[in-house]
């Protein structure tokens, strides 16, 4: 991920990635908040985003092209001035085509959820 130009401002970690699925942590950085301390939505789709591509990665291999094609997202709650974690998995993976859900979260012990996408 490291070579991903446009991933890294968010300094996004993989805790897990194997089979189909991926796990990142998106540290909380001031330069994501929008006013009042809430963590901008754009963290949350760039982390869908992020974390379903890798996950398509695990079933392909790490050289393979694969763009985004479409994602729906949808904001469930805000979070403040905290990490986040999001968990993407693919529910279908065809010759060219995959589609997955991706979960984020509140990394504290609560687990807030705070987005979706498909």
């Amino acid at each position: 991920m490291r070579e991903a130009a446009f991933a890294r401002p968010f300094r996004f970690r993989v805790r897990a990635a194997a089979d189909g699925a991926c796990t990142l942590v998106v540290p909380f950085d001031p330069a994501f908040e929008r006013p009042g301390g809430i963590v901008a939505g754009i963290v949350f789709m760039t982390a869908a985003d992020v974390a379903m591509w890798l996950a398509i990665k695990t079933l392909s291999a790490l050289d393979d092209p694969s763009v985004t094609v479409s994602l729906q997202s949808s904001f469930l709650r805000s979070a403040r001035r905290e990490d986040i974690v999001c968990r993407a998995r693919v529910i279908r993976a065809g010759k060219s085509l995959a589609h997955g859900i991706a979960e984020c979260a509140t990394a504290s012990r609560r687990r807030r959820p705070v987005g979706s996408a498909r």
